[in-house]
């Protein structure tokens, strides 16, 4: 009866940095701490929280942080990977991302107060979130729900394993249920074929430049011709394959970048996770530390809102 109990548990996966992200440019900056710092980021993540776990229930609640928003390895395979978004390089450990002045002093407070929840906070070394969120997803027994605004992780759907994406279109109130049918209507791709049509059209937002000539709809017909990636460069050494001389000259031209960059955009999927209770916890870790937290910043109504449905 305990396997079967395992089997059953819903498992959610945040996508922390992206939902912070949307907090911030979501709730004013009116928002503050009793000595006037801006905590609209915090209490806009905890509201997001509340809200996901009345209307989802999980079971298991993961928040997934990015150790490294750019990882060294992706770099070196497409120099272009968010390079547009770097602050600042340095030498030794991750680039420092371009983030806005009132949200970088926030982030540590987001930890601490996800700390004292007792929420587990998942982020690993040389790993971005996705690759963190990826690992999960790979090792559960049960549905998944991974909450992000990051359309990147649409590659895990699988209908199947009962993964699904939870996209927000406004706030939290307001989730776009991204499933394989959903996928098939607005990219005529599944899950599995979302990192292949992503990888050929490219993604400005990341530095991927993509295939030239090829946008979304001529990489979704490509692959519903071909199969997938693979399937399409082999066609373009099969001189009967259905290709214009203007996609199979680029493709064949773009093949440097097409060998290296199904590993920069697939999630990865062996990452080295810590052993943490994932449990969605019932009462805070430590309520103390909680306590001084919510007076410090000023968390009020925010704060005792998750605490209340936590506790339900």
């Amino acid at each position: 009866m305990r396997n079967v109990t395992q089997q059953t548990r819903r498992l959610m996966l945040l996508d922390t940095a992206s939902l912070y992200f949307r907090a911030y440019f979501g709730v004013p900056e009116s928002v503050k701490a009793p000595d006037g710092t801006p905590v609209n980021a915090v209490r806009g993540l905890l509201e997001f929280i509340d809200r996901l776990v009345k209307d989802h229930r999980p079971d298991d609640l993961v928040a997934c942080m990015d150790a490294d928003w750019r990882p060294q390895w992706r770099v070196d395979l497409i120099p272009s990977y968010k390079a547009h978004r770097v602050a600042e390089e340095r030498e030794a450990g991750p680039d420092e991302e371009e983030v806005p002045d009132t949200l970088s002093p926030q982030v540590p407070v987001i930890e601490d107060v996800l700390d004292a929840l007792g929420i587990a906070r998942v982020g690993v070394e040389a790993y971005e979130a996705d690759d963190v969120i990826g690992t999960f997803t790979g090792r559960a027994t049960g549905p998944v729900d991974i909450v992000t605004g990051d359309r990147d992780l649409y590659q895990l759907v699988d209908d199947q394993r009962g993964i699904r994406v939870l996209y927000p279109l406004k706030g939290v109130g307001t989730l776009q249920l991204t499933d394989e049918a959903w996928l098939r209507e607005k990219y005529g791709v599944d899950g599995r074929g979302y990192a292949d049509l992503a990888l050929l059209r490219g993604d400005p937002s990341d530095g991927l430049p993509g295939v030239p000539g090829i946008g979304e709809k001529t990489a979704a017909k490509l692959l519903a011709e071909f199969g997938d990636l693979a399937g399409i460069m082999a066609a373009v050494d099969d001189p009967k394959a259905k290709l214009t001389p203007s996609q199979r000259k680029r493709l064949d031209e773009s093949r440097p970048y097409v060998a290296v960059a199904p590993k920069v955009v697939k999630v990865a999927g062996d990452v080295p996770l810590p052993d943490v209770d994932t449990a969605l916890p019932h009462a805070p870790r430590d309520p103390a530390a909680l306590d001084a937290l919510a007076v410090r910043w000023g968390l009020g109504g925010s704060l005792h809102r998750l605490l209340s449905t936590l506790q339900a």
